[in-house]
């Protein structure tokens, strides 16, 4: 196996998941949904990160001509309130969202009721849901958006994924990279500076950068062919771009 990240005294026994920043994310629950509070960078970021998992599925030959995932059984993981699942169920993906914070899981079913959109949210672990026989081996397409950086076992986590993953499948990662850049932008500027994420959402000791996580992936099995990075645009939003400084995604299938 690669480096194993150390597993924090937070983490919940026999689990990847840290219950101190459960207990943050249940706080800001009410918050999902509302694009000038405290989630206000995740709104920014979640059009390119649609684009960059339209561009994995495209690729990995998931989407018809159209360029929808009609009855592509699909995992999010980490889904928070919601904010990637309700643009990937409206392509027509049979979707499958699972979060370990009840408050985001309630804000996710509450805001998809309303918009009539039929996603499968539970409140549950990775590897949970790896353990049971049904979501062995089922899904076409598993994605984990900014949330890597938060789980306390990465390889673990990596685990859980390829055990869900069907043979032909495709994964997708999108995280911030251990670097100078990072630990002044992503964690002391934005958390204590610019104040547009609350402080302590991000710690820098898990922060993975991709030539590290490329190799944790190649461990777990997963042949990694795409690391694209994500850059701020003129507009306030992000792009994608070479650059992997900050924001990065990588994306790949078994070996």
């Amino acid at each position: 196996m690669g480096r194993k990240t150390s597993t924090s005294k937070t983490a919940q026994a026999g689990s990847t998941i840290d219950s101190q920043d459960i207990a943050r994310f249940d706080a800001l629950a009410q918050e999902w949904w509302d694009p000038n509070g405290a989630m206000r960078p995740l709104h920014l970021f979640t059009p390119v990160r649609i684009d960059y998992l339209r561009r994995t599925a495209r690729h990995a030959g998931l989407t018809d001509k159209a360029g929808r995932l009609e009855n592509r059984e699909i995992l999010d993981i980490g889904c928070g309130g919601g904010l990637l699942a309700e643009p990937i169920a409206r392509l027509g993906a049979k979707l499958t969202a699972i979060d370990a914070s009840e408050g985001a899981i309630a804000a996710a079913k509450a805001h998809a009721s309303q918009q009539n959109l039929a996603i499968d949210y539970r409140q549950t672990s990775s590897e949970i849901l790896a353990a049971e026989q049904e979501y062995q081996a089922r899904f076409d397409f598993i994605y984990a958006s900014e949330v890597i950086e938060h789980v306390t076992d990465r390889p673990a986590f990596l685990a859980a994924m390829v055990k869900m993953l069907k043979p032909d499948g495709v994964i997708a990662i999108t995280t911030i990279n251990k670097s100078l850049p990072s630990l002044l932008l992503a964690k002391f500027a934005a958390e204590y500076l610019l104040r547009i994420v609350p402080a302590g959402t991000h710690q820098f000791s898990q922060f993975v950068s991709p030539q590290t996580l490329r190799a944790e992936c190649g461990d777990a099995g997963i042949l990694i062919d795409d690391i694209t990075g994500f850059a701020p645009d003129l507009t306030g939003g992000f792009r994608m771009t070479s650059m992997t400084a900050i924001n990065y995604g990588l994306s790949g299938q078994l070996r």
